[in-house]
């Protein structure tokens, strides 16, 4: 690997840990302005989505160039490859992030139960943390890391049946919380999507550094494309 292509995609690197930073902080966003009823913070929050959009666009421009400037070997390209594909799933997370947004406005004003979003928020940290540990294993090219990030996904697959049982026993006992109560599982589903593009990008730090393509949580729930 030559110096120059060296340079260029310890960049892209850096570049990939911003926007995973940026979308660590929509996450918290979205779901605090969702359990706080805040439409103001949520219409921002829409607002700002397009530079996620942007970012992952901007690298991908860089990444094909790099490509196409350096005609890297087998190695080299499987790291470049991994970025987009990463950049793709934090866009992605993005997008999720936007729809708890979204919510937030559809639903302003309808009745609430408190203990279940608090369990929202416990949830909302536990995937953010995953997020900064998976960036954290990405940019050290980490896989052992990386694999221990995934098998938390199993804590979120737990939680989120948990979330889902509370809501549907509270719209069997109580039939004024039904509007609520399909809002807090179209958000919850939101929040274990998130969960799953998570487990992708430790699976991408995995084929990054051994080549090797697997599925390191096989029990998660099914993710939507």
């Amino acid at each position: 690997m030559n110096n120059l292509f060296t340079e260029a995609l310890k960049q892209l690197s850096t570049q990939l840990t911003v926007m995973g930073n940026t979308v660590s902080d929509q996450i918290f966003k979205a779901t605090q302005s969702y359990i706080d009823h805040d439409k103001a913070e949520a219409q921002a929050l829409i607002q700002h989505d397009q530079s996620i959009n942007s970012s992952e666009v901007d690298l991908e421009k860089q990444a094909l160039t790099l490509m196409t400037l350096q005609q890297p070997v087998a190695d080299d390209f499987r790291n470049v490859i991994t970025i987009l594909k990463s950049s793709a799933d934090l866009e992605r997370i993005g997008d999720h992030a936007t729809s708890i947004a979204r919510e937030t406005i559809r639903v302003k004003g309808t009745h609430r139960i408190d203990e279940i979003e608090a369990q929202l928020a416990v949830l909302s940290k536990l995937i953010r943390n995953m997020l900064a540990d998976a960036l954290a294993a990405s940019e050290a090219r980490d896989p052992d890391k990386a694999k221990t990030i995934a098998a938390r996904d199993i804590e979120v697959d737990r939680q989120f049946d948990a979330i889902r049982q509370a809501v549907i026993s509270a719209m069997q006992q109580d039939t004024n919380v039904a509007q609520a109560g399909t809002s807090y599982l179209f958000v919850v589903k939101l929040l274990e999507r998130i969960g799953d593009r998570i487990v992708n990008l430790a699976e991408e730090v995995v084929y990054d550094q051994t080549g090797e393509i697997i599925e390191l949580n096989q029990g998660r729930h099914t993710e939507d494309e």
